[in-house]
């Protein structure tokens, strides 16, 4: 089955071309002009991924991804956010609200390419002869559901920090640095900094927090974090 991507962007021009390029990538494309109107395909026709336009009329990009992890049966669907903005703050603001991953404008067709494959990789992971369920405590993930519960309630998480949730729960008591983490679970996708995990373990943190199991995904001065059911 053909990959189907939603393309979110209110410049035309920008919007064309991303949509021929994802074509030439073999990719099906769905294009919106602004946010309303991808909220609008959303309810037609769920994606395998979207490209959000950081700077949009009406709902803007952080709304946008606010609203879709809002929503249980949208919120797994990975997000690439399109942006300009260069400044450090705005790209942890992106990440911490949900995106995926970004890339900066301009960029070019291979550097689009890779940053998808390697989203679509790391969120849609191939388990072959692994668990189905994995197990913590009363934490349980599931990963032919991809869902997450606690004490038999479900907790929501975004793509990204059900991978690494997933990744923690198979390798518990060992500590593992930022970069280690970038390798594991980000795979080989060489345009994501260090920072990033940083605000993906503030997110897994607060989704596991209201049942107090934030205090299991641990820092370890010096070395990055470690997941352990023991303090």
């Amino acid at each position: 089955m053909t990959t189907a991507i939603l393309v979110v962007e209110d410049d035309v021009a920008i919007r064309d071309m991303l949509c021929f390029s994802l074509k030439q990538m073999g990719y099906t494309c769905v294009a919106a002009g602004d946010g309303e109107q991808g909220l609008e395909c959303l309810k037609i026709q769920q994606p395998d991924l979207i490209l959000l336009d950081w700077m949009l009329p009406g709902i803007d990009g952080i709304e946008f991804i606010r609203r879709l992890r809002a929503n249980e049966f949208l919120a797994n669907i990975p997000v690439i956010m399109l942006t300009a903005k260069g400044e450090s703050e705005d790209l942890v603001k992106g990440l911490s609200v949900g995106a995926d991953d970004y890339v900066n404008k301009p960029f070019s067709p291979p550097e689009l390419g890779a940053r998808i494959k390697a989203v679509l990789r790391r969120c849609n992971p191939t388990e072959s002869g692994g668990k189905q369920t994995i197990e913590c405590d009363a934490l349980i993930l599931d990963t032919k559901s991809h869902r997450v519960t606690i004490n038999g309630e479900r907790i929501d998480l975004g793509p990204t920090e059900f991978r690494l949730l997933h990744f923690f729960m198979k390798n518990t008591d060992r500590a593992y640095s930022r970069g280690q983490l970038l390798d594991y679970v980000w795979g080989d996708t060489v345009y994501i900094e260090e920072r990033t995990v940083d605000v993906h373990i503030r997110r897994l943190r607060k989704a596991l927090e209201p049942s107090g199991y934030d205090n299991f995904v641990q820092t370890v001065r010096g070395v990055g974090y470690r997941f352990s059911v023991e303090k």
